[in-house]
């Protein structure tokens, strides 16, 4: 006995779409197939929602200062603050401060991070460079670098030298780190690939290792940033005349609150800035990268 399979009727991907078998004439009706990947919010949405959070907590510190629930030597309310910048802004002082503070940084980090970028291609591209560089620098990652402020105060002294070069170390160690595993979690196949189309060396590293390592870098960049606002408060604290870490030193000796808030709010605007033009070097130089998988 002979068992016949009845014919499968044919798939169709949605109801309405019409039969594969339809009679010739029938009129077929194109769809826009959905969206696959994640949808990117509208700027203007965007910006609104990453400053709510902050301009709710202005608000409510607005509003505790103004009602009295927050007293003023808790925390010196809105108006305050902005006095104390606008006498700062009259006398040309914050302008000089901010210019001192942002070479400072701006020296430190170039010497550190550019030496860290080297350290941590070095030590990922070869085995050798691994052995010699990376104890040496866990050992130095493991040391705090306010550990080190007595012993550079008594080899540079406290002027200009001793500042750049503790922001320097501040930030050679996050970005050593995080390019080290960049270079090292480059796909192998990649570096097979470029080598066999003739690139050694440094064309190797500069075409092929450093743009496929530039996410951890970039992230590295962000970090090393950040760290140096840290390694800027404490130089600027010792053996200052200018600076926005030598204006906190003043308002702690004179019990000037606000100038005290005004400093901590400079500081998270430096911050916001630094997020911001990374980000920007990220949609530059990585347009191909989805900021977020699923929204």
């Amino acid at each position: 006995m002979t068992l016949e399979r009845s014919p499968a009727p044919p798939l169709r991907k949605d109801p309405a779409d019409p039969p594969v078998n339809a009679p010739a004439g029938t009129e077929v009706e194109l769809r826009v197939p959905p969206r696959i990947g994640p949808r990117r919010r509208r700027p203007a949405v965007s910006l609104a929602v990453r400053t709510a959070v902050p301009v709710l907590l202005v608000a409510a510190w607005w509003y505790g200062s103004a009602s009295g629930r927050i007293p003023p030597d808790v925390l010196t309310g809105p108006g305050a603050v902005l006095g104390a910048l606008r006498e700062l802004a009259e006398t040309g002082q914050l302008t000089d401060y901010l210019l001192a503070s942002g070479r400072r940084a701006a020296l430190g980090v170039l010497a550190g991070a550019g030496a860290g970028l080297l350290l941590g291609v070095a030590a990922g591209l070869s085995a050798l460079g691994e052995e010699l560089i990376d104890p040496t620098m866990q050992m130095k990652r493991a040391v705090p670098f306010l550990a080190l402020v007595p012993l550079f105060i008594s080899w540079f002294g406290v002027g200009e030298s001793f500042k750049i070069v503790l922001i320097a170390v501040a930030t050679a160690a996050p970005m050593y780190a995080y390019t080290y595993l960049g270079v090292r979690g480059v796909d192998r196949e990649v570096v097979e690939a470029a080598r066999g189309f003739g690139l050694r060396g440094a064309r190797l590293a500069l075409a092929v290792i450093v743009p496929s390592a530039l996410p951890s870098i970039l992230m590295a960049l962000r970090i090393s940033l950040s760290v140096s606002l840290t390694g800027l408060i404490a130089a600027e604290q010792i053996g200052a005349s200018e600076g926005i870490g030598y204006l906190v030193t003043l308002a702690q000796q004179y019990y000037r609150n606000d100038y005290m808030v005004l400093c901590i709010l400079i500081y998270a605007l430096i911050g916001l800035l630094i997020d911001l033009v990374i980000r920007g070097v990220e949609r530059v130089a990585m347009p191909w990268r989805v900021q977020v998988a699923a929204r």
